[in-house]
């Protein structure tokens, strides 16, 4: 297993790989590593984000609305951050088949604005009509983790074709991805992440849902990252009955937004409120082309009931600097975003949230999973070795 695949991690609480041949365990040595603050009075917001899954894959045909040529680019699922520039070169594409002079995109969430900026290199005068800015919207409330196959589809309802679609967006995305790295503020970075796996029963007492058969393509793109390794017991900063170290791109998400609505508005880009209630409106502009990135807001203006709700809750504790890794432990995933420590529970899996639309904070949920995390940092757990800048 090559990619953090979040899904793999999860189910057997750890990255089981790192194997060389015979049989045996490839050890690696570790870096020093800052412990993780993880109290609950260090959480200074918690918030929920209903991602747009549909049975089949994203939304990406076109459809006339009028005079308008409209190009859907909706229901990612949990792949939105990640698949964006990916999907987005496929729906403009699309879009720009008969050389508009303009185009509108519908929606300012991660893939409008990535529509937007490549209708733009493609020689376009395009204006955003949203409700919300990106740091208003649903796409700010995910974990900024790069998981391009996280609950992209259902292995039974996406098309024969829908894989190697899925690969080209994917690679095209991460290539895309990669222009973002080393820029000020870190938009787009590399970090370790670390997979502790223990023989300790779930803290959760919840039966878990029954599974559904969620797609899965990342084997095809296991070249791009490289493969996890199993740490010497010895070594490795927490004591567990094995720890896996591998290595994947985070997105910072408030520097990464920041930097391409800047990038769209110096080009020349334009923003205006606006709210869509049926496809009507959209006609109403006045565009020949427009590009539909509304994610889970599609299912309410186009009445895409294949559109399903999966709600995630996130809680970031307060930055540290020196902690540039990120973890696994007993269902909790965290994130080390500049932005914010993200604490996410993940019990349950690809079936958490599934097909729940409520998206009140659940303070007592991001409670717990800090307090999990402070497990891992007690006597009992944790070895680790601070540098002296700690």
């Amino acid at each position: 297993m090559r990619t953090l695949n979040r899904r793999a991690l999860l189910a057997s609480g750890g990255l089981l790989a790192g194997c060389t041949s015979r049989g045996r365990a490839a050890f690696e040595a570790m870096p020093p590593l800052v412990p993780i603050r993880a109290r609950a009075d260090r959480i200074f917001d918690i918030a929920v984000c209903l991602r747009p899954f549909r049975a089949a894959g994203p939304r990406l045909d076109a459809e006339r609305v009028g005079n308008t040529l409209v190009v859907h680019n909706y229901g990612h699922g949990g792949s939105g951050w990640s698949l964006s520039w990916g999907s987005s070169a496929v729906a403009v594409r699309k879009a720009m088949a008969s050389s508009p002079r303009e185009v509108a995109v519908i929606g300012c969430g991660i893939l409008g604005l990535t529509s937007a900026i490549l209708a733009q290199r493609a020689g376009a005068k395009v204006t955003i009509y949203a409700r919300e800015q990106l740091p208003q919207t649903r796409s700010a409330r995910a974990t900024g983790a790069w998981t391009p196959d996280s609950r992209i589809a259902l292995a039974d309802a996406a098309p024969p074709a829908f894989a190697a679609l899925w690969e080209e967006m994917a690679r095209t995305a991460f290539k895309m991805h990669r222009n973002y790295l080393g820029l000020a503020g870190d938009p787009v970075e590399w970090t370790d992440f670390y997979s502790v796996v223990t023989d300790q029963p779930s803290n959760s007492g919840s039966a878990p849902a029954q599974a559904l058969d969620f797609a899965e393509y990342h084997r095809s793109i296991a070249d791009l990252l490289p493969k996890a390794r199993r740490l010497s017991p010895d070594a490795a900063p927490f004591r567990a009955a094995a720890v896996y170290r591998s290595e994947n791109m985070i997105f910072n998400i408030a520097d990464y937004g920041h930097t391409l609505l800047n990038d769209f508005l110096l080009a020349g880009g334009q923003i205006r409120h606006a709210h869509f209630h049926a496809p009507s409106q959209i006609a109403a502009l006045g565009k020949s082309v427009a590009i539909d990135c509304t994610g889970y807001g599609a299912r309410a203006l186009w009445k895409d009931e294949t559109v399903t709700p999966v709600r995630g809750q996130i809680a970031r504790l307060i930055p540290q600097p020196a902690v540039r890794y990120g973890l696994s432990y007993r269902h909790v995933f965290i994130v080390p975003r500049r932005d914010g420590i993200v604490v996410q529970a993940v019990e349950g899996g690809d079936m958490k949230g599934f097909g729940d639309a409520n998206e009140t904070i659940d303070r007592a949920e991001a409670d717990r999973a800090v307090a999990t995390l402070a497990e891992l940092f007690s006597p009992e757990h944790w070895r680790g070795t601070l540098p002296a800048t700690a």
